[in-house]
């Protein structure tokens, strides 16, 4: 006889610090389905749907960080109200001093949390006391619901945007789960325009959406884990007992694994904001065929990237105030790009390495001799562009990925002192499977446009059974590759 155990359903609304809501976990799959049957009955509604989406938000966010989800509503009461006063000013210092407290109390939220056991750490140095580190949990997704929240603010005082006068479809906005705990970060003049019309997904939207899901879990559950977990952690933990060439396919693995994590972890945020309707920008676009740094900021992490470049660049004078203005711009912006990854010195290295990198290729494109030296560029091949932006995007990824910066030297000297390349053999057979997936992983990446493309409208096209049977192909691909417990997103740190 079929009977409910009450306490594990109990248990199911309970937080569970080492167990977070996950997109590729069983747990939300089958409360997907059962959100999904009732927006469905209330997609024909506004008010109802609205706070119907907003409770499963943020009962999914309780999930995800516990009662720590009162920051996200703390977030967006106060900037709600304070984007009203600001629209409604008419005097400059003013409005400048609303935006000022709405700075002041959302930096200041994610300072604490994400940077206080370092300016702990700091004082206490300095003034000769014990360090301690402080009991501080970093509630997940704390930089992506900020960095949301005060474009809109931002947007508002720039009077670029109405302040809305509808508190419901602000909590909307901030809190809709899709994209909530590692973005895309989303536009409030993108999405808030999409809130109040009618609800419709097209067969184009429901096919789209079954590949970007069906595809997203597959790069995260399926490539990025299990090379995570039989290759590329075990290099970071202990480079010195792998060889040169072991430690440089671990730098590749960990090129791949993180890519794919993270565009599978947009692909499905950007497939299931799409059966619900609603549209998010692409966040990334095969960013390892960029043929320079520049290039690839344009298309890795495309929400973060234009959020820094419209936000904190300009706002910084941009390209405006001469050559050398310039420059500090992009090294400041980029080592404050590194440091909202997190209070540590790798990440402030990882943003300078790559804000110095963004300076240098400025200076050649605007350079004198920049014609003659972009002609023999493309005399030689893009091909070589390719391979060198990603072999220094890879270097950089070592000091991000280590978890100090003597490990990440570590594999340096392991790479150049010790790489012994008659293990190459030895070594393709010993992590065969790891080899195989990195193989089929970088062909994916590296496939052209085009054949994406093809390969998505061929999705659309399947009639809704051959849908269903891709995601369930999918699923019992990860089943069956699966060696250890869901693992959570390497963004969910940030």
């Amino acid at each position: 006889m079929f009977t409910i155990d009450i306490h594990k359903l109990a248990d199911q609304f309970v937080f569970h610090q080492g167990a977070p809501m996950l997109f590729n976990s069983g747990l939300f799959l089958f409360l997907f389905t059962l959100f999904f049957g009732v927006y469905c009955l209330l997609s024909k509604t506004e008010k109802p749907k609205l706070i119907f989406v907003i409770i499963f938000s943020l009962y999914f966010y309780y999930k995800s960080s516990g009662f720590y989800f009162l920051l996200l509503i703390a977030s967006i009461v106060v900037d709600f109200f304070l984007a009203q006063w600001i629209g409604h000013s008419k005097k400059y210092w003013k409005r400048l001093s609303l935006l000022v407290v709405s700075l002041s109390a959302n930096l200041s939220m994610l300072g604490y949390y994400k940077y206080g056991n370092l300016i702990h750490e700091m004082f206490s140095s300095f003034a000769g006391i014990p360090i301690e580190a402080l009991d501080i949990f970093l509630p997940v997704g704390i930089s992506f619901f900020t960095f949301q929240s005060l474009s809109y603010t931002i947007d508002v005082y720039r009077k670029k945007l109405p302040p809305l006068t509808n508190f419901l479809d602000y909590a909307f906005f901030v809190s809709f789960f899709p994209q909530l705990v590692a973005g895309p970060i989303v536009r409030a003049a993108d999405f808030l325009p999409q809130i109040h019309r009618p609800t419709f997904v097209s067969k184009e939207m429901f096919g789209r959406a079954v590949f970007l899901i069906s595809s997203g879990l597959f790069k995260k559950a399926v490539i990025s884990d299990y090379i995570s977990l039989n290759f590329v952690d075990r290099i970071f933990d202990a480079p010195t007992l792998y060889s040169g060439l072991e430690n440089l396919f671990g730098v590749y693995g960990y090129a791949l694994q993180i890519y794919c994590d993270f565009s599978g972890y947009s692909d499905m945020a950007i497939g299931i904001a799409l059966l619900l309707g609603f549209h998010f920008k692409e966040n990334f676009d095969s960013p390892y065929q960029s043929k320079s740094i520049t290039e690839f900021w344009r298309r890795w992490h495309i929400s973060l990237s234009t959020w820094l470049k419209d936000y904190l660049y300009i706002s910084l004078g941009g390209n405006r105030k001469g050559k050398t203005r310039t420059y500090i711009n992009l090294m400041l912006t980029m080592l404050l790009g590194g440091l909202w990854h997190g209070a540590a010195l790798k990440f402030v290295l990882w943003g300078g390495l790559h804000g110095l990198a963004l300076s240098f290729h400025k200076w050649i494109s605007e350079a004198k001799f920049s014609a003659l030296v972009f002609s023999k560029m493309r005399s030689i091949g893009t091909g070589l562009s390719i391979f060198v932006t990603f072999h220094f995007v890879c270097f950089c990824w070592i000091f991000f990925r280590a978890d100090t910066l003597e490990t990440g030297g570590q594999m340096m000297g392991q790479i150049f002192q010790d790489f012994r390349p008659q293990l190459f053999f030895d070594f393709l057979w010993e992590y065969k499977s790891v080899v195989l997936l990195m193989i089929l992983g970088f062909i994916l990446h590296f496939v052209p446009k085009k054949f994406e493309a093809f390969a998505q409208d061929q999705v659309i096209r399947f009639p809704v059974v051959a849908k269903a049977s891709l995601i369930v192909i999918v699923i019992l691909a990860v089943i069956q590759i699966k060696t250890a417990g869901i693992h959570p997103f390497i963004y969910f740190q940030f």
